[in-house]
């Protein structure tokens, strides 16, 4: 189990790339941001936290573009590995969004992974033409194609959302790039986690998994996987206790969220974080 910092990027903090090098020489193992590209002023939808319209943090509607940050962390950090909790990728065209994390990962010579969701903001998805009954199929999809042009010479895909025939696209990343799933920790999801994706992202504050993770472990086997699913856990603060039975149950990562304002904020909750970590 290793350690990781999300920063809720936005354009009230510190820059990726000012925080980036932080994380790496903090001795954290990852570094994720998020994604919306925008949130409609007028919502049906209800956050999941709030259990309304209501946003419970200002920078929901300030969210920067997840790819170039990362490709500004990319430039100035050589080790951790570079994702997103989460990215949507059906909100947008699945044949530039391959390109485009094939282009990152080669540029941080294979440290790219993918935390993806399904969506709670179905306005936002609505504006992006994503029928909200579909996006699962949808997200798919776009995996499945994604991974088609990442692997194979000639690649082609048909499918109900995503079309084309035979091509070529380069680069190829060096090895698979992981995706995991930030949702809730039911059998649905976990189903298709095990049908689709290589892991497992709790939603925030949920501190209560063992249940869950030891259920997507069963789904995972009895789907015929032979590799262990992923499990990144979101953590509010280190409990000691907590960890040790997080890595006994197979989480293989905790990721903290951390004040951004200014780097030497970052920096000195970075060390104190570590120390208690152990790092």
């Amino acid at each position: 189990m290793d350690f990781g910092i999300v920063q809720f990027t936005s354009d009230l903090g510190l820059r990726p790339h000012e925080l980036a090098p932080l994380v790496e020489e903090a001795g954290f193992a990852a570094y994720y941001v998020p994604e919306h590209s925008h949130i409609p002023t007028k919502r049906e939808a209800a956050h999941p936290r709030t259990g309304d319209d209501t946003l419970p943090d200002e920078r929901y509607t300030r969210t920067l573009d997840p790819w170039t940050s990362l490709a500004s962390a990319a430039a100035v950090t050589s080790r951790i590995e570079l994702s997103t909790a989460v990215c949507l990728p059906v909100q947008s065209d699945p044949l530039t969004l391959a390109k485009t994390l094939a282009t990152l990962d080669h540029i941080s010579d294979g440290r790219l992974s993918i935390g993806v969701g399904f969506g709670w903001n179905l306005d936002e998805l609505a504006d992006h033409h994503v029928p909200a009954g579909r996006r699962r199929t949808m997200l798919r999809e776009y995996l499945e194609a994604m991974r088609a042009l990442w692997t194979q010479d000639e690649a082609e895909y048909h499918g109900e959302f995503v079309e084309f025939g035979p091509s070529w696209a380069y680069p190829k990343p060096s090895k698979p790039i992981a995706v995991t799933v930030g949702a809730a920790g039911t059998e649905k999801n976990f189903k298709w986690i095990a049908r689709s994706a290589d892991g497992w992202i709790t939603t925030p504050g949920e501190t209560d998994i063992d249940e869950s993770v030891r259920l997507l472990q069963k789904i995972w086997a009895d789907a015929g996987r032979e590799d262990r699913p992923q499990v990144v856990a979101l953590d509010m603060r280190p409990d000691a206790e907590r960890l040790a039975r997080w890595r006994d149950l197979g989480v293989t990562r905790v990721l903290y969220g951390l004040p951004d304002k200014d780097a030497d904020t970052a920096r000195a909750y970075l060390a104190k974080l570590a120390a208690k970590l152990s790092l």
